[in-house]
């Protein structure tokens, strides 16, 4: 059987974060491949919110979709694939024959192919726990939302609804006072678990508690200015278990989230006590070599955010996998100094660096530096184009 397919760089995860990864480590010269299995959590996002310059018509699909045709048309490889296990390979990547090549440290399994990569990383995300409400998860985007960041801006002025009976229910609840005075904290049912300072707190504010259990939801009636732009209905309120109902411009589920970090873990990468994936400033982790980014390291749900994580993380690979400069000492690995302290190889290694280096540049891979000559000067490059600046302007 021959070898798999051999990566420099293996994003796992098609978001924000993977893909602004994976595009960085592309355009700098690097291998790069990256798995994403179907329905992925931002693909699901109808509107896309906070992104400079990008409006908000466009959905997370649509921001995968060119962000896709950007990394394959400077060279990655992008794999509609679900990974199924990331292992170490024997050895440990280093320069083990001498002549300024490492192998591979891992390899990926997924579902229809199986790759060999220097570096790994996880874009793997969380999952939102959805409320066991009737009717209501069809309404995600179009009235149920999960992100305060996101969401609060068109909720503005309106009747609002926070579901949650813990600690992030209730400031959530308190939050959206900056944004409407109408705001109802719905426990569904359930026992509140939020600390007894953040009773008082919550007392103090005009939040409407409602203990009553949440039975359905139900569709907007106000005609086509209250459907979604693909004419999906959108939320029109909730009903309770006492036969009452309520209307709402829509609101927030607020039950936490679980960080898909399984694979992580099983490489063996320290986690954070909430589940969350645990990286240093470089968005590498507890293992050499694998890196992880975007919400499955903080859960903060920002596109924005994830992108930034993804350049950093980008970056970084780049400057521990790039092949130049040469340190000074592997320039010239010859023996010790002399008694007195000085060294014969000071000088030689002085000599050298004025002569003519005898190393095998460029560092990058020649058919990686071809797609480079022909991608510089092709028009249009991919990507959001349209509507051109200005557009909608009086």
């Amino acid at each position: 059987m021959s070898d798999p397919p051999a990566y420099e760089v293996a994003v796992v995860g098609g978001g924000p974060a993977g893909l602004t990864t994976a595009l960085y480590t592309t355009r700098l010269g690097h291998r790069t491949v990256v798995f994403e299995k179907e329905g992925g959590r931002h693909a699901a996002v109808a509107h896309v919110h906070n992104l400079l310059g990008v409006s908000e018509s466009v959905s997370g699909a649509d921001l995968a979709s060119h962000a896709t045709d950007q990394l394959t048309h400077y060279g990655g490889d992008f794999y509609p694939d679900a990974v199924e296990s990331v292992t170490r390979l024997d050895g440990t990547g280093e320069d083990e024959d001498g002549d300024g090549t490492t192998g591979p440290r891992f390899r990926l399994e997924a579902v229809h192919a199986t790759v060999d990569a220097e570096r790994v990383v996880f874009a793997t995300g969380f999952r939102d726990r959805s409320p066991d409400v009737t009717d209501l998860e069809r309404f995600t985007g179009r009235g149920l939302h999960y992100c305060l960041h996101c969401d609060a801006y068109s909720l503005g002025d309106g009747s609002v609804f926070v579901l949650g009976h813990g600690e992030h229910a209730a400031r959530v609840a308190m939050t959206m006072l900056n944004f409407t005075a109408d705001v109802d904290l719905l426990l569904d049912g359930r026992e509140p678990e939020w600390s007894d300072e953040t009773d008082r707190q919550l007392a103090a504010h005009p939040v409407d508690r409602i203990d009553e259990t949440v039975v359905s939801a139900y569709a907007d009636g106000a005609g086509e200015d209250r459907t979604a732009s693909d004419g999906s209905p959108r939320l029109g309120g909730l009903a309770f278990a006492d036969g009452t109902e309520r209307d709402y411009l829509g609101g927030f589920a607020m039950y936490g989230s679980a960080y898909n970090a399984d694979l992580a873990e099983g490489l063996g990468c320290e986690l954070q006590d909430d589940g969350a994936i645990a990286v240093d400033e470089r968005r590498e982790t507890s293992v050499g070599g694998v890196y992880a980014v975007g919400d499955v390291t903080h859960g903060q749900n920002q596109t924005t955010i994830a992108i930034g994580d993804g350049a950093y993380a980008g970056i970084a690979i780049h400057k521990d996998l790039r092949p130049f400069p040469k340190p000074v000492d592997e320039l010239d690995a010859d023996g010790p100094g002399d008694a007195d302290g000085s060294s014969e190889r000071d000088s030689r290694v002085d000599a050298d660096l004025d002569a003519e280096p005898e190393l095998d540049v460029p560092g990058a891979a020649a058919d990686l530096r071809a797609r480079m000559r022909r991608v510089r000067d092709r028009e249009p490059q991919p990507g959001l184009r349209e509507p051109s600046p200005g557009w909608g302007r009086d």
